[in-house]
């Protein structure tokens, strides 16, 4: 998220939103959830994150960030192909 971002002002009608009912709600595009669907469904619960503080040299990061928003992605895709690349797995 960049910092132009956090500065604009969402648009949402919250008092709209807030006030509706369920009733007004059109539910026409989602289909029924049958049984055989709760039969044949996964509970996938995602594996956490490591929040570690690690430093890195000034040029490098703004390399990443002008790679786009996603630059935090993109960094744990190339550490995570550089243990690849030696024959390494993850422990995750």
């Amino acid at each position: 998220m960049s910092d132009k971002d956090l500065k604009n002002t969402s648009r949402t009608n919250w008092a709209a939103l807030e006030s509706a009912d369920d009733e007004g709600i059109d539910y026409s595009d989602i289909p029924p959830l049958t049984e055989d669907f709760f039969e044949n469904a996964t509970l996938r619960i995602p594996a956490s994150q490591s929040q570690q503080l690690v430093k890195i040299e000034p040029d490098i990061l703004k390399w990443f960030r002008s790679q786009g928003e996603e630059y935090p992605a993109f960094i744990n895709r190339v550490l995570r192909r550089y243990i690849e690349s030696r024959g390494e797995t993850s422990t995750s």
